[in-house]
C-alpha cells in the first residue's frame, strides 16, 4: 500500500534529523499530503512538531522530530 510506504520514508526522514515542507515531501517522497501522513504518524504515538515558516510570503509548515 503506497501510504504505508510514504509514512515509512516520511518517519524515517524525519528520524534523521531531517524536517520537511510540502513541497520538500512532494519532491522527495511524492507525497501530496504531507498532514495527512504527519497526522497518521502521530496517531501512531511519533512525537512530530510542527513549526509554521515563511517561504517568498507565504506562510507553510515545516514539519520535524
Amino acid at each position: 500500500m503506497k501510504t504505508k510506504t510514504q509514512k515509512r520514508q516520511i518517519l524515517a526522514h524525519l528520524e534523521n534529523g531531517g524536517s520537511l515542507t510540502t513541497l520538500g515531501a512532494f519532491k522527495k517522497f511524492g507525497c501530496t499530503r504531507l498532514a495527512a501522513r504527519v497526522l497518521d504518524l502521530r496517531r501512531d504515538g511519533h512525537p512530530v512538531k510542527s513549526e509554521r515558516i515563511s517561504i517568498n510570503g507565504k506562510h507553510v509548515a515545516k514539519y520535524s522530530i
